[in-house]
């Protein structure tokens, strides 16, 4: 597994374009009041500055927020007078990508000729509860491992938190529901 990504320090909360310049227009008052906030919550964190992209802002904090910051953060944005709350998407601590390898699984479905598949791979990371809450970066990718022989690699990107706990989950799940898939 490897991560990369942005800072444990981030709180990401994706806007709209009009939104996102109504913010930073303000962004220092901003800053003041939603440390107050986080203040009257007894929150260790407190919010050093505020970033900006094309999709989102990006407050940075002095220490790693917890969902109750989280929470903080997210209703002070949707309060704030000049935020249309209808825009605001869900806010979340920063991501990064993980590369997963799903090893031992049959290259050719049971019982036929017929390769493993991308949609397939993907309908049963849909219909499976280990993948709950988990956001797909890409297509899987499946690699057969030898010429000859009949098991293949799945490769998966997603999303994770920073420290990697829901992709650390797989490290020791059972495979055997791919093929059960398939039976």
């Amino acid at each position: 597994m490897m991560t990369k990504g942005s800072s444990k320090k981030q709180v990401i909360i994706p806007l709209s374009l009009k939104n996102r310049n109504k913010f930073m227009e303000s962004s220092s008052s901003h800053i003041t009041y939603l440390n107050k906030m986080l203040k009257s919550i007894k929150s260790e964190i407190m919010a050093d500055f505020v970033q900006s992209d094309h999709t989102r802002i990006m407050i940075v904090t002095n220490k790693v927020a917890t969902s109750l910051d989280l929470q903080t953060i997210e209703k002070y944005i949707k309060e704030t007078y000049q935020i249309n709350l209808e825009k605001v998407k869900a806010s979340r601590l920063s991501q990064s990508k993980s590369y997963l390898n799903i090893i031992g699984i049959l290259h050719l479905l049971k019982h036929t000729n017929t390769p493993i598949s991308v949609d397939v791979v993907e309908t049963i990371i849909k219909n499976n509860h280990i993948f709950n809450n988990i956001a797909i970066v890409f297509r899987p990718r499946i690699i057969k491992v030898f010429l000859k022989s009949n098991i293949a690699i799945i490769w998966l990107n997603i999303w994770d938190i920073q420290s990697g706990n829901k992709t650390k989950g797989f490290v020791t799940i059972d495979t055997s529901w791919i093929q059960r898939g398939h039976g």
